[in-house]
């Protein structure tokens, strides 16, 4: 096989099963380090040792590279591939099959570990229809937050972009600061297709200054989606984080109020919001938006976790905006 696709391929398993940062990108980088070799010279240099040699080529990578030149499923993607045959949660099927994209994830201009096209191959595959890149907002300095600047130089990129029959959305993960405004200009936030608000900074603020700050940014006009809305951690390698608080009732009717989707954030780790209050939100009468919150490709497959947990909660298909079509969302997302 394609030592380049057997390369990505075991990169992408890695990143769906949430693996160190560190081992991902040993794979992704080795195979940007042989793309573009024919498969005769890199015969070659795996035959002379020139390869091994090589800096960005590990042991690991090397074994994957050689077993693939010789035409065979490397090992390690062979194991790989067994290990994630089933699919990480069946219970929503129905309704995964029924999602058409994602509105949230991130890519190397942020916080994210591959450039835009990689992510948007990646979502293509998959059988998305359409995918938004949400990079984080200048204020969250620890994820490379897009300065004004970089997202007009990042939306002139995806215009350039041709994603065959995917359509890429234009987006930003944009931070609700503590007076309830977003960091991002407004003339910039009208330019795009959607805009993710969700809350970063002083999670354990007290439950009437969270709810103000929360309104401020549902009620902005540019808001699509209110995105993580507790921001707690279950799990994971971040330890754990309870939800913030604040005043379930108001932020969910002005949700209702504002055309912002309640987002189910399908980390594992977050799993956002919790069970009660999601039933909450459908009750108030709130649209949903079932969203990865990727920062790498084999991450857009968490989808399987939030159609699990959404189904689990007896929230309705037409309920969730990112089963509709494109055009029916785009005209919601305008808020027309």
């Amino acid at each position: 096989m394609d030592a380049v696709d057997a390369l990505n391929e075991i990169a992408f398993w890695l990143e769906r099963e949430l693996a160190p940062s560190f081992k991902v990108q040993a794979f992704r980088r080795a195979a940007a380090t042989i793309d573009g070799i024919g498969n005769d010279e890199l015969a070659a240099r795996v035959a002379d040792g020139r390869l091994k040699r090589t800096k960005g080529i590990g042991d690991r990578t090397f074994q994957v590279i050689a077993q693939a030149v010789e035409g065979e499923v490397p090992s390690y993607l062979a194991d790989l591939r067994e290990r994630n045959a089933a699919p990480l949660d069946t219970g929503g099927a129905e309704l995964l099959a029924q999602l058409r994209g994602d509105l949230h994830s991130h890519t190397e201009w942020s916080d994210g570990t591959v450039p835009i096209e990689v992510m948007a191959a990646a979502a293509a595959t998959l059988g998305r229809e359409y995918q938004a890149i949400t990079d984080h907002s200048p204020t969250l300095t620890v994820a490379s937050g897009l300065s004004a600047e970089r997202l007009e130089e990042q939306l002139d990129v995806i215009a350039g972009l041709d994603t065959g029959t995917l359509t890429l959305l234009t987006g930003i993960e944009v931070d609700i600061l503590e007076d309830g405004t977003l960091d991002q200009t407004p003339e910039l936030l009208t330019r795009l297709d959607v805009v993710v608000g969700s809350v970063h900074s002083k999670l354990r603020s007290d439950r009437r200054t969270m709810t103000k700050r929360m309104l401020g940014g549902i009620r902005d006009p540019h808001t699509n989606v209110l995105g993580h809305c507790t921001g707690r951690l279950v799990q994971g390698s971040r330890g754990t984080r309870p939800p913030s608080e604040f005043d379930a009732d108001a932020v969910f009717a002005a949700c209702v109020e504002n055309q912002v989707a309640v987002e189910i954030n399908s980390r594992p780790e977050r799993q956002d919001p919790p069970d009660d209050l999601i039933q909450r939100a459908l009750d108030a009468g709130c649209f949903f938006s079932i969203d990865t919150d990727a920062h790498a490709p084999g991450q857009l497959d968490f989808l399987a976790y939030g159609a699990a947990r959404a189904t689990a909660n007896g929230v309705p298909a037409d309920r969730i905006i990112t089963t509709w079509p494109l055009d029916r969302l785009r005209t919601w997302l305008a808020k027309a």
